[in-house]
């Protein structure tokens, strides 16, 4: 499925540098970016602050992916996890380079820029973030 251009770039700084937004009101992290605080709402218009993530955390959940009805056919199976990453946000992303015996909850990994698709074989290659245990 190809992806908007327009859309691809406007999400290259949380794709590729884990980048959110930190409320200049109550500190609370998110991504990713929002343009107000939902918990501080018209007090933190204007007041969003470009925030990068560490990209380090521990998986708080996952699941190992068998079958995604012909999607990606060559990436089956793969693990898919729910990172609670160290500034305190939640991040879901695949899980690479580790045997799915392996994997646990309590984990500790990090994130790392990955080929995640292309369109077609002459295409444009999309890149993104995965996680990869943190030994």
């Amino acid at each position: 499925m190809a992806m908007v251009v327009a859309r691809e770039w406007r999400e290259i700084p949380g794709k590729y540098n884990l980048e959110g937004t930190k409320c200049g009101c109550c500190g609370k992290i998110f991504f990713p970016a929002r343009t107000f605080c939902p918990y501080c709402r018209r007090s933190s218009a204007g007041k969003m602050e470009a925030h990068r993530l560490s990209g380090k955390g521990e998986v708080f959940s996952f699941s190992i992916v068998h079958d995604n009805s012909g999607f990606n056919d060559r990436m089956m199976p793969y693990a898919v996890v729910m990172v609670k990453d160290d500034d305190g946000v939640m991040i879901e992303g695949q899980l690479v380079d580790v045997d799915f015996d392996k994997i646990e909850i309590g984990m500790r990994v990090r994130a790392m820029l990955r080929k995640l698709d292309e369109d077609g074989e002459a295409g444009v290659i999309h890149y993104g973030y995965k996680f990869v245990p943190e030994y």
